[in-house]
């Protein structure tokens, strides 16, 4: 007989690892399995951005990761030798009220992933390691009952709802005939390696410009860690060469350094840069997540970064439907919602890499919203400066830090200079005479930080809630 959850997470990175902790600590039975053995060992995605930092804020990892990186060093461009040129990666802006975190924050992909997993952990979630998803059956479209799950080894699984997480060359989004739309970005293979190097300092973020006789090479020095990320770009057709011999060759070829000034190589990588979007982030009880429903190049740092947020906007839903009677159309919206932001990403990570966009305003991430979703309701005349759909800025409201009120799986209603209406109980309210980055009215906030009503007064707010089950629930835990 086959097994039974809930949420059956496929792929343990970190759009697997964020659904497992949200689904967790909402109460949801849910299981993240992974066909490896153990954890992704790259640093690849190493840019956390700050609208990701406040969701880390809020699943309760952001001290781990904090204390586990570091900003950005200053690049160092060498030319025959000898630093000629500081080079600042990306546009400056200082922490406000609002927006307590303004520019990226570094720390290796593989130790962020062993943040999260040590956080779902924590929760009482698990991962099974070692488990291949081979092929998947549903029962029907979104009138089905569940989806049983086929492994290279061990029983089937039967899950309600699966969600595929399982990277670019997802099994699961093949399994389902889902296509994916894209373009080459750049027809150059890269390198990404991790590796230990001698002979360079760790203040710089260390920049070697292509010549006549080779191509562009960066050396990053990996907060946290004593190894250095090399990436580097390679001639159209170029075979690239991950041995610890042929990144000796490549390193001393494109720097002052020495081959045996490399003295380990970690981890290593090559690949073709790509942007490419999933046609469908649903089928029936199905959803893509992460790269299985979206592909960018890594310059600008917004894979990571878009695969996080796709996770913490299911995981409420899901949580929703599962634990608080809310109608399951509700699941309809994550790819409404999730689907538009990631064609936008894609084209933000193509224009970084092209040289078209600066690492600036547009790759933080804390602009982006869904004032067209269909969950979206506002209701003023005249909004102010925050409208539904907007993502809820940090605030004092009263003497009361709003990010603090907003941490956990609740709905929250802030009240600025309006009395605020008698709510469930899974609706944690706060409120403010007066409050200049929200103005005048009632903004109630999703609980992925995210306005989803908002108006000058309670009329249509219970109407909205009860879209969501919420009235029928208890509170549950942080």
């Amino acid at each position: 007989m086959a097994l039974h959850t809930d949420v059956l997470v496929v792929g343990a990175g970190p759009s697997g690892l964020a659904l497992g902790i949200d689904l967790a600590r909402r109460g949801v039975d849910a299981l993240v399995v992974e066909k490896a053995s153990g954890l992704f060992p790259g640093s690849r995605g190493k840019g956390i951005q700050p609208r990701t930092m406040e969701v880390f804020d809020d699943l309760g990892v952001l001290d781990a990761i904090q204390a586990a990186g570091s900003t950005y060093p200053v690049g160092m461009i060498w030319q025959d030798g000898r630093r000629v040129a500081e080079h600042s990666m990306f546009d400056p802006a200082e922490a406000s009220e609002d927006s307590p975190y303004t520019e990226p924050w570094m720390v290796p992909q593989w130790r962020t992933q062993e943040i999260l997993l040590a956080r779902l952990e924590e929760l009482g979630g698990r991962v099974a390691f070692g488990r291949e998803v081979t092929g998947l059956a549903q029962d029907g479209e979104q009138d089905g009952e569940g989806v049983t799950v086929r492994f290279a080894s061990g029983p089937e699984l039967r899950a309600r709802y699966v969600v595929a997480a399982d990277g670019g060359r997802s099994t699961v989004r093949r399994a389902l005939g889902i296509g994916m739309t894209g373009e080459t970005v750049d027809p150059h293979p890269m390198l990404v390696a991790d590796v230990r190097i001698t002979g360079l300092d760790r203040d710089n973020w260390h920049i070697f410009p292509p010549s006549p006789e080779a191509g562009f090479m960066a050396v990053c020095p990996l907060a946290g860690t004593e190894d250095f990320q090399v990436v580097a770009q390679f001639a159209e057709g170029a075979e690239v060469d991950l041995s610890l011999d042929g990144i000796r060759e490549l390193v001393a070829a494109r720097s002052h350094l020495a081959p045996e000034d490399v003295t380990e190589v970690r981890w290593a990588s090559d690949f073709r840069p790509r942007a490419a979007l999933a046609d469908r982030f649903r089928s029936g009880r199905v959803f893509l997540a992460g790269d299985a429903a979206h592909v960018h190049s890594p310059a600008g740092g917004q894979g990571l970064n878009t695969s996080v947020q796709d996770a913490y906007n299911l995981g409420w839903k899901l949580g929703a439907v599962l634990r608080e009677g809310a109608d399951p159309a509700l699941l309809d919206t994550y790819e409404e919602e999730r689907r538009a932001v990631a064609a936008e990403m894609l084209g933000v990570s193509t224009g970084v890499h092209r040289g078209e966009i600066r690492r600036g305003a547009a790759t933080r991430q804390l602009g982006l919203g869904y004032r067209q979703s269909s969950l979206t309701e506002e209701t003023r005349t005249a909004p102010g400066p925050v409208r539904a759909g907007d993502r809820a800025p940090d605030a004092l409201l009263d003497g009361v830090r709003l990010f603090d009120v907003l941490r956990g799986p609740h709905w929250t209603l802030v009240a600025v200079g309006v009395e605020a209406p008698a709510l469930p109980e899974r609706v944690r309210v706060v409120r403010a005479r007066a409050q200049e980055s929200y103005g005048r009215g009632l903004f109630l906030v999703r609980p992925d930080g995210y306005v989803g009503w908002g108006g000058d007064q309670a009329a249509g707010l219970t109407d909205y809630l009860s879209r969501f089950g919420t009235a029928q629930n208890a509170s549950l835990g942080t």
